[in-house]
């Protein structure tokens, strides 16, 4: 184990704002603790001490904000089934810890289901779903014992019944689309009609894949399953969701004499990426999602299905902090450009949904004013912004240390081998320690793939 601990110079002291209230530390992991060096430390490590030790860029995972999301979770739904949605971000430990906290798991693939399993995941604690599921994707859940797989296409029907050994059943549920507009962006909204998740109910064709998967006697349809899109600030739109799919339950009794004994209501939660944006409240969530499923389910005359939310950035997304160096700083007429040793391989999410997160220097304190400047990336692209119009000290110079909170998710999940730039690695830290989860990839890893001479 590789341990980075805090000099006796950079002695914590309280943040100047709660996490979750408005304030410069409002959306860092808990821990967090500014120094009067102008360091911060998290998990009890400095982050200027780990950037020399580690490298940048460097992404930095609070081990102990990821469990006590998880745990938030299980207290505000004790009797549902709350999976972790692991295309935010999997690595081996993130897997160990969330099936500790007793969280189960949601993959896409064959490469995220494989690695689950072989570091210790049960299988049958896994529910896997994706709205093109391969062959092989679909083989290595069977041959795997995954517990749930959930339908998308009626051509996964067929396929997926060959698959099933003879003499068994594999449970299914079949993702529907509720016909909603949530979510912080049009590219993250996936319960509207128009797009490629999901059967729809409005056209029916929610119906005639359950109509088909009845005739199929190695699929065991146990449930419904929606996703309605991502960055979802309020409960409303999941408890319209949730009519609709009791609505849709109440047909499926009626017309083929079934009681579906599941409902998976998905994920999407937001969480506040700048200090004063809204996050999703859980606990909220929680209590009017059970509220509504006891009344609709009583008004139908159907039995209470047991719920399962698939919650992934609220859980990995704030424990998440990324580390850079500035490489550059460029005054272009009345802009400020800083380059830094990062960018979209590492972070695609600006130049995707026009996200926006508060970058912060550390590793000294400065005293100059504050101006508006453009955090840009190092790649041959126009769009390689990671902040826009954000305020850093106006000395701010090459060398400097930038960090940026709530980089748990969907940053290395997404990230690429751009310009042939390797990708970061991601430290553990808690309790004062450091730990590596996942190593920097090297032009070395990137060369052993390419054999064309």
């Amino acid at each position: 184990m590789t341990t980075v601990s805090v000099s006796p110079e950079v002695t914590p002291t309280p943040p100047p704002a709660v996490p979750g209230e408005p304030g410069p530390f409002a959306v860092w992991p808990a821990s967090a603790r500014p120094a009067p060096s102008g360091d911060v430390c998290v998990g009890g490590v400095s982050l200027a001490e780990a950037a020399d030790r580690f490298g940048t860029p460097l992404y930095v995972l609070d081990e102990q904000e990821v469990r006590e999301r998880c745990r938030t979770y299980r207290t505000a739904f004790p009797d549902a089934d709350v999976v972790y949605a692991a295309k935010a971000f999997l690595c081996r430990a993130v897997a160990h810890w969330v099936q500790e906290e007793g969280l189960g798991l949601d993959v896409c693939s064959a490469g995220e289901l494989e690695l689950a399993v072989t570091t210790g995941f049960p299988p049958e604690k896994i529910v896997m779903h994706g709205n093109a599921k391969s062959p092989q994707d679909l083989a290595t859940a069977v041959r795997l014992g995954v517990g749930r797989i959930v339908i998308d296409s009626t051509c996964e029907i067929a396929r997926l019944a060959t698959l099933v050994p003879v003499g068994t059943r594999q449970q299914i549920m079949v993702r529907v689309v509720p016909g909603i507009a949530a979510g912080g962006h049009t590219a993250i909204r996936t319960g509207t009609e128009g797009q490629k998740f999901g059967l729809s109910i409005t056209d029916g064709s929610a119906q005639h894949a359950i109509a088909r998967i009845l005739d199929q006697p190695a699929l065991d349809l146990v449930g419904l399953h929606c996703h309605i899109g991502s960055q979802i600030t309020t409960s409303k739109p999941y408890l319209v969701a949730l009519r609709r799919l009791i609505g849709l339950m109440t047909r499926l009794r009626d017309q083929h004499g079934i009681t579906l004994p599941q409902l998976d209501l998905g994920g999407g939660h937001a969480v506040a990426y700048r200090p004063g944006e809204e996050a999703l409240d859980v606990t909220t969530l929680a209590a009017r999602v059970r509220t509504e499923l006891a009344d609709g389910c009583a008004r139908s005359g159907l039995p209470v299905p047991r719920l399962t939310i698939e919650p992934g950035r609220a859980v990995i997304g704030p424990a998440g902090v990324a580390v850079y160096h500035v490489l550059a700083v460029k005054r272009t007429g009345d802009r400020t450009f800083v380059a830094v040793d990062g960018g979209m391989s590492d972070n695609p999410r600006p130049a995707l949904y026009g996200v926006r997160y508060a970058p912060t220097l550390i590793g000294r304190r400065s005293r100059s004013a504050p101006r508006p400047v453009t955090v840009v990336g190092r790649h041959c692209e126009a769009g390689d912004i990671l902040a826009d119009n954000v305020p850093l000290p106006d000395d701010i110079r090459p060398g400097d240390l930038l960090a940026v909170p709530v980089a748990g998710a969907y940053h290395l999940s997404m990230s690429s081998a751009y310009n042939l730039v390797g990708r970061p690695p991601v430290i553990a830290v808690t309790d004062g320690t450091a730990r590596v989860l996942v190593r920097r990839e090297s032009l070395a890893d990137m060369s052993s793939r390419d054999i064309g001479l």
